[in-house]
């Protein structure tokens, strides 16, 4: 019945998607949405190819992201800019979803636990860092030459550093819970003194 290839209308399920996407969308939504998913730094005409648009388009909204601090510039080999996404914007977003779906009082308790499973990872393995724990293991597998008998398992290391990345953004979400609550005093009380 069937002769193996898909029905025609199902023929470029991607390029109908893309065109709905274009169709649904400005230049500028799209390339902020490739820019929210790069990470490593790449050319305005990638962007452009991606986002589906011009790359002058491209360039334009791209500065447009760089100043306000979405988007971060480098210089590429052939003196052209390269885009990624900023570390700081990455931050910022992930401090406001924490902060939606989390209590501050809650926050405080899962920080004050991530700081006390940090200490136990120091205390087991007698290292600072994830980081450290790798070059020992690393030395260790070197001068014995072979793997050592009681090896880190690699998913301790990468718990560890997942742990201390969380960490990291939960004490931003709490810094940015805490700012917004003076912000919304200070105003309350400016909007309070101001006669009407």
């Amino acid at each position: 019945m069937s002769d193996g290839n898909p029905p025609e209308e199902f023929g470029d399920v991607n390029e109908a998607v893309g065109e709905e996407w274009e169709a649904e969308t400005t230049p500028y939504e799209r390339i902020r949405h490739v820019v929210a998913h790069t990470y490593s730094p790449i050319s305005a005409d990638a962007v452009a190819d991606d986002a589906r648009t011009a790359p002058k388009t491209a360039r334009k909204h791209l500065n447009t992201l760089a100043d306000e601090g979405f988007v971060e510039t480098t210089p590429g080999e052939q003196g052209g800019t390269l885009y990624r996404r900023s570390p700081e914007s990455l931050v910022v977003e992930q401090a406001a979803d924490i902060l939606e779906h989390v209590s501050t009082d809650e926050l405080v308790t899962r920080i004050q636990e991530m700081r006390e499973q940090l200490t136990e990872y120091r205390s087991e393995f007698g290292v600072d860092s994830p980081e450290e724990l790798a070059v020992n293991q690393t030395n260790q597998a070197l001068t014995e030459g072979g793997s050592p008998q009681d090896e880190i398992d690699p998913e301790t290391i990468r718990e560890w550093k997942t742990l201390r990345r969380n960490l990291a953004f939960a004490n931003a979400a709490l810094s940015i819970g805490n700012a917004e609550q003076f912000v919304d005093t200070d105003q309350r009380s400016t909007d309070d003194s101001i006669p009407a």
